[in-house]
């Protein structure tokens, strides 16, 4: 069982030995009064490094999160706005206009001062301010300090990049203010541009670099490096240089994107940091197995922490494993990935469906010969998924017709509920997660960043300055760890690809090696390929989403006349020491020529599984519906409680208010 031993982890359990150790009231009080500064705290090793921590903790998940796919806008889901999950959200339903009052202005900017300091945009961001304005002044070691420093010019940056991305520039507050005190002058902080907003973040970024370890010791792990600042700052500026921000296709902001994300690679693998490989493992199953390995894991370049822990105060559970297993087993199959990224993996040799000349393309046996993550990624009709007590287990998920009146097949193997899309969630499962707790306890720490987004930031940036080897040698390197076949030696991406097409090209392999991780939202935005309003979309020949809808699948039995099977019972499970209706899924002999369950599985899929397409993932009423994208919504409006509190703040251009339409241009110098 992993047990809770590293430091930031323990921020709650710190923070009440530290105030039962240090007789102190004080550091408590400080946490809640903002117009107080506890010397103490910047005094002691202990209380500055819990001080720390706790900053850390007010940027994790929450205990039972689902992550891989948090986030920490409010409680949006992005990737429900993307082609990897379904949903209606404020950001993808149709609205008669954009307006500053509705809930697609989101209200992640801030939020009014209550009672109580609550964990939001600005009180993190003052936290922080707090710390780095009196950490020098009362004594403490420089090397100690440094580190201290480092880690929270990192999480200042952090917070900054994420207001940035959403609404282009906002106010630069780089000292602690006293909202009860201060002059409102002083107070009163206008919108920066998003220039001066990315050079506030790099510069913090930079500090961070300097003066933070290039690994900790094992005691400390999961706490910042200087890679992890390196690679973040490679995450902005490739950000910075992509369409969303780079109308005019600069090149200086793509070299400075190159030189970062190069910077970040060469100090991660001076330190240690690599792609995860096992010489043991063949195809998906070391790409499988970097999810469960964490001290030392050479993939994790920033996580998330949890734990197995179940008492109250020190509790951490990631919720990942027990929303994406299904019910059948205990899980709560809540995890609906869609027939569209399924679709978007390639095959075994790294081609698209249906490009391939090697592995022809089915779309009633869509699962065979595909790139090995796709089974490291979805769980399909009959596929192998085991847990701890029971590693030969297969879901099944089939659907039969009970009567001649259905128009669809309502029967089910799924007898407890069934999820959405037909599809199950596969990634970062674990093949020893045990189902006796419901699969409830898990301490499954996530990959914020991962070296292998590294290698795509910088195989990206390689191409936005036209060094298309370097950047199509990147994807190579992804897909041969993958272990795609590399039969026309490019592992299947081609040759001769313009600028674009490489482009495309690690747009897609993002897609697939980052898929549910959180990033594909991102991606989308930066690349501005909701619509094609901008032309990005034909450019790089991609579908956009606005107009479409999510689907799923599901898979109808036939009987031995190859007709739809109708009845009651399950027509591939005997009952009562009878024969299954049509055919045992688990038989004691094959049929002639099926020699094991993987021939088996194709066997029942040529001859009693049809494939069919589902579209009712997305709102059914009206019937009409379909994934809406505002042009506005590429730069955020700030909501009329922000301008409320705020009045002096300027609303986005394209975005109106009380005082008239918005003045503030995220694109303006």
């Amino acid at each position: 069982m992993k047990k809770i031993n590293y430091t930031y982890r323990m921020s709650v359990l710190s923070f009440t030995l530290l105030l039962l150790t240090a007789c102190s009231d004080d550091f408590l009080q400080e946490k809640r009064d903002l117009t107080g500064v506890n010397e103490q705290v910047f005094e002691d090793p202990m209380m500055a490094t819990a001080y720390v921590d706790h900053v850390y903790h007010l940027f994790q998940p929450a205990n039972n999160n689902r992550a891989l796919i948090w986030d920490l806008y409010g409680g949006f889901e992005f990737s429900k706005d993307t082609d990897e999950l379904p949903g209606q959200s404020a950001i993808n339903r149709p609205y008669a206009q954009i307006s500053y009052n509705q809930d697609h202005a989101l209200k992640y900017f801030g939020a009014r001062m209550g009672t109580s300091v609550q964990n939001n945009t600005w009180t993190r961001m003052r936290q922080i301010n707090q710390f780095l304005a009196e950490i020098d002044n009362h004594g403490l070691p420089e090397g100690l300090r440094n580190e201290l420093k480092g880690q929270m010019y990192f999480w200042r940056a952090w917070q900054y990049f994420d207001m940035v991305k959403l609404y282009g520039g906002v106010p630069i507050v780089l000292e602690p203010q006293n909202p009860i005190l201060a002059e409102a002058e002083t107070t009163q902080v206008p919108r920066s541009s998003t220039a001066r907003c990315i050079e506030q973040i790099v510069e913090d970024l930079d500090q961070a670099i300097a003066m933070l370890p290039g690994k900790w010791d094992n005691a400390n792990w999961g706490r910042i490096t200087s890679g992890a600042a390196a690679a973040f700052k490679g995450r902005v500026l490739l950000t910075w240089a992509s369409p969303q921000f780079n109308r005019d296709d600069s090149q200086d902001r793509w070299q400075r994107a190159y030189e970062a994300n190069m910077e970040a690679k060469n100090i991660l693998e001076a330190s240690g940091f690599g792609l995860y490989k096992n010489g043991n493992l063949e195809n998906g199953e070391a790409w499988e197995k970097m999810w469960f390995e964490e001290v030392g894991n050479p993939e994790a370049v920033m996580i998330y922490g949890f734990n197995t822990v179940t008492s109250d105060q020190t509790r951490k559970n990631n919720g990942w494993e027990r929303a994406c297993r299904p019910r059948e087993i205990g899980g709560a199959g809540q995890i609906t990935p869609t027939k569209q990224m399924m679709d978007a993996f390639p095959m075994a040799d790294g081609k698209k469906p249906g490009e391939s000349t090697v592995y022809n393309y089915e779309p009633n046996k869509f699962y065979k010969n595909r790139d090995p993550r796709f089974y490291k990624t979805f769980v399909y009709n009959g596929a192998h998924w085991p847990y701890r007590e029971d590693q030969n287990y297969r879901h099944w998920s089939y659907r039969w017709f009970r009567n001649d009146s259905e128009e669809l097949p309502n029967g089910t193997t799924e007898t407890v509920g069934a999820n959405a899309s037909g599809i199950y969630m596969r990634k970062a499962t674990d093949p020893q997660a045990s189902n006796v707790d419901d699969f409830v306890v898990s301490g499954l720490d996530v990959m914020e960043i991962r070296f292998a987004e590294v290698i795509l930031n910088l195989a990206e940036s390689a191409i936005g300055i036209g060094n298309i080897s370097d950047g199509l040698n990147g994807i190579m390197e992804i897909r041969e760890r993958a272990g795609v076949e590399n039969l026309d030696g490019t592992f299947g991406i081609g040759i001769g690809l313009s600028r674009d097409q490489a482009f495309a090209a690690v747009i897609n392999e993002r897609k697939v090696e980052l898929a549910y991780e959180g990033r594909r939202y991102w991606d989308l935005r930066r690349w501005m390929l909701f619509d094609n309003s901008h032309g990005t979309v034909s450019r790089l020949g991609m579908e956009p989403i606005h107009g479409t809808r999510r689907k799923g699948i599901f898979v109808a039995v036939k009987d031995e006349s190859g007709n739809f099977y109708q009845g009651a019972a399950d027509p591939l499970l005997g009952s009562n020491n009878s024969g299954a209706p049509v055919l045992d899924r688990h038989p004691e002999t094959y049929p002639p020529g099926v020699s094991n369950e993987e021939e088996y599985l194709d066997y029942l899929y040529e001859n009693h599984f049809e494939v069919i397409e589902k579209d009712d993932l997305d709102p059914t009423n009206p019937v009409d519906w379909s994934y809406t994208w505002f042009d506005e919504y590429y730069f955020f409006g700030l909501h009329q409680e922000i301008l409320d509190t705020s009045p002096y703040l300027q609303q986005t251009k394209g975005w109106n208010s009380m005082a008239g339409p918005g003045t503030f241009d995220p694109l303006a110098d």
